[in-house]
C-alpha cells in the first residue's frame, strides 16, 4: 500500500494527465492580434504557418536567408489579413544576427505572444564519414540560434506568458540513415527545450514549451533531398503548419505530425515521461523556488 501511494497513483495520475491535459479546443480567433515570430519563413512549412497566422489576424515578423522570397510571403500575408506583417532577412549562422533579430521583431511588433523557431541548414543525405564541419553547422543552425532565440525572446514572452514552438522532426526521437548530423541536432532539440520545460514548471514560468516532431513533410526540399531514397508518402505542409499553431496555442508538450496515426503513441514514450516524473521526486525544491 505504501509502494503504491508513493509511486504508481501519481504515475496513474502522470499518464492520464498527459492523455487528457488538453480540453480546450482551438479557435482561430486565439490568434487574432497576437505577435508571432517565425523563423524559415520563406518557403515549406514556415510559409504556410505565416499564412495560417495571418488568416487569423495576427502580427507577424518573418525572418530567412532569401529576402526575396520574405518580400513575396509577407505581401501575400497582408493580403490573407495579417493584422500588420514585416520580415528581417538574415542567416542563423550567425548569432549575433539571431540575437539582434529578436531585438528587433520586438521592437516591430511591440512584444511577443509566441517564437515559433522552423529553420534548419541545409542537409544532404549520405553516409557520414569524416565531415566534422557538417556536423558543426547542423548543431549550430538546427540547435544553437534557437537556444540563442529563445533566450533572448524569453523577457518578452515572460510578459505575455507565451509561448515557443521547436520544431523537430522523428529523425529527433529515433534514429534513421543517411542524416547523423540533423539527427544530432533534433536530438539536441529535445534534450534542451524539454529539460527547459521542467526547469519552467518548476521556476514557476509560464512560457510554455511545444516540440513539434514532424514526420515526412511535402515541402520542395524535404521532396528534393530524399528524391530516389525515401519512398513512402510525405504528408501536406499546409494541414502541418496548421497542427503545429494548434498545438502551440493550446500549450501542448509535444505535437506529432504524420501519416501514420501510430506514431504519437510509438514515439511518444510513456516511459520516459514516467522517470522524469519520478526523478523529480528526489530534487530538493527549496532550490527551485530561491530561482
Amino acid at each position: 500500500t505504501a509502494v503504491m501511494k508513493k509511486y504508481l497513483l501519481p504515475v496513474l495520475v502522470l499518464c492520464l494527465g498527459y492523455y487528457y491535459s488538453t480540453n480546450e479546443e482551438f479557435r482561430p480567433e486565439m490568434l487574432q492580434g497576437k505577435k508571432v515570430i517565425v523563423t524559415g519563413a520563406s518557403k515549406g512549412i514556415g510559409r504556410e504557418m505565416a499564412y495560417h497566422l495571418s488568416k487569423m489576424g495576427a502580427h507577424v515578423v518573418l525572418t530567412a536567408r532569401s529576402e526575396e522570397g520574405l518580400q513575396k510571403v509577407v505581401s501575400r500575408c497582408l493580403e490573407l489579413g495579417a493584422a500588420s506583417a514585416h520580415y528581417i532577412a538574415g542567416t542563423m549562422e550567425d548569432m549575433a544576427f539571431a540575437e539582434r533579430f529578436v531585438v528587433e521583431a520586438g521592437k516591430l511588433l511591440g512584444g511577443l505572444d509566441m517564437l515559433i523557431l522552423n529553420h534548419i541548414t541545409q542537409t544532404t543525405m549520405s553516409l557520414f564519414h569524416d565531415d566534422i564541419h557538417s556536423v558543426r553547422r547542423s548543431m549550430e543552425v538546427n540547435f544553437l540560434s534557437y537556444v540563442v532565440l529563445s533566450t533572448a525572446a524569453l523577457p518578452m514572452l515572460k510578459q505575455s506568458n507565451g509561448s515557443i514552438a521547436i520544431i523537430s522532426s522523428m529523425a529527433g526521437k529515433m534514429t534513421q540513415p543517411l542524416i547523423a548530423s540533423y539527427s544530432a541536432s533534433k536530438f539536441a532539440l529535445d534534450g534542451f527545450f524539454s529539460t527547459i520545460r521542467k526547469e519552467h514548471l518548476m521556476t514557476k514560468v509560464n512560457v510554455s514549451i511545444t516540440l513539434c516532431v514532424l514526420g515526412f513533410i511535402d515541402t520542395e526540399t524535404a521532396l528534393k533531398e530524399t528524391s530516389g531514397i525515401i519512398l513512402s508518402q510525405a504528408a501536406p505542409k499546409e494541414e502541418c503548419a496548421l497542427e503545429i499553431i494548434k498545438g502551440t496555442v493550446l500549450r501542448k508538450d509535444e505535437v506529432y505530425y504524420d501519416k501514420s496515426s501510430w506514431t504519437p503513441l510509438l514515439l511518444g514514450n510513456p516511459g520516459r515521461r514516467i522517470m522524469e516524473f519520478l526523478s523529480l521526486r528526489s530534487y530538493n525544491r527549496d532550490l527551485f523556488v530561491s530561482n
